[in-house]
């Protein structure tokens, strides 16, 4: 990797001293491929982990799977979710694997401590029981067994990469980031299932189509399908006290933006046909959260109300445990246009 590739996007300082540096990449891609402007390397490769799941719904959804099952456009959504596990979450999930004729055991991707806690810094009361519904990733799960119902395939092993839908998966994600699957590299995520490491720039591509919805001439209708359903029910794309739903109802209809873990986030805008990608290669989500605020002011994507209702995620202050102001976290980049 280059030296180059990663910049420094966020510094934190106490005491007028820079204490902390989280260094990352960005990329601005538009709709038709066109890298518009960049910080570090637009080509860094990293892997995708939670943006992709709009992308590995596509054969479900280009299949008329939706239809077939019945799934509600809360459902869809729940097809891109990391969500927290919330009681709506849970429901949403229960209902998907009843209109393919599964239960929650037929899920394959373990289960922890739902976001509803273990995001939100809170412990989850006393004799709380948890199953593979409360996962981040239940929704997409769930629209992986009912593909695989719905084209006669096996479930057991259904996040096996050599299994049909994983095949089937690999090459819809190639062709929505306009790669060859062969040049994507894979690895296994938390959930289990197989994840691919792309260049910035292919993943900001790919959410610049979603974006785009019905104008994608690959994948129009089902873009515009899982697209708007992320946009009009953000809650169940994240939840409570989430980045997703935060981001997403500040952009009135214009964003549809997902996080990933360790430190990756990608926002597409409607109106502009143009999205945009950041790593952040610590993965820190708070300097990651900072960076996606302030890449959205340079490139003048917020108005005065926007920037209000996302200045908590800016987090520029500093404080102590006494809520004293004791330093300061600012952005150390600016974008470069291409």
């Amino acid at each position: 990797m280059s030296m180059n590739a990663l910049v420094p996007l966020i510094e934190l300082t106490r005491g007028g001293y820079v204490e902390c540096t989280h260094f990352g990449a960005i990329a601005v891609v538009n709709a038709h491929g066109k890298v518009l402007a960049q910080a570090g390397d637009a080509d860094f490769v990293t892997f995708t982990r939670s943006t992709l799941k709009a992308f590995q719904a596509l054969p479900f959804v280009e299949a008329g799977g939706v239809q077939r099952f019945g799934f509600s456009t809360p459902e869809v959504a729940m097809l891109c979710a990391s969500h927290n596990g919330e009681a709506k979450h849970v429901a949403a999930v229960e209902s998907m694997l009843k209109k393919s004729g599964n239960t929650y055991q037929r899920l394959r991707c373990g289960c922890g401590v739902p976001g509803l806690y273990s995001l939100m810094d809170k412990s989850a009361p006393d004799g709380l029981q948890f199953d593979e519904r409360h996962h981040n990733c239940s929704g997409k799960h769930a629209g992986f067994v009912a593909h695989c119902i719905g084209q006669g395939w096996s479930v057991d092993d259904y996040t096996d990469p050599a299994h049909p839908l994983q095949q089937a998966v690999a090459k819809d994600v190639a062709r929505a980031v306009g790669m060859e699957v062969s040049a994507m590299r894979m690895g296994i995520d938390g959930c289990s299932a197989p994840n691919f490491a792309m260049p910035l720039s292919k993943l900001a591509y790919g959410y610049a189509r979603l974006a785009n919805g019905a104008r994608d001439a690959e994948f129009g209708a089902s873009f515009a399908l899982l697209g708007e359903a992320m946009i009009t029910h953000p809650d169940m794309v994240s939840g409570t006290g989430r980045n997703d739903a935060a981001f997403m109802e500040a952009g009135r209809g214009d964003w549809v933006t997902k996080i990933g873990a360790d430190g990756l986030q990608v926002i597409g805008s409607k109106s502009r046909g143009e999205a945009l990608a950041i790593k952040i290669s610590d993965g820190s989500k708070t300097a990651l959260y900072a960076a996606a605020v302030e890449t959205l002011d340079q490139l003048s994507w917020l108005d005065d109300a926007q920037r209000a209702l996302l200045a908590p995620w800016r987090a520029s202050e500093i404080l102590s445990a006494r809520g004293a102001p004791v330093g300061m976290r600012r952005p150390a980049f600016h974008l470069q246009a291409v």
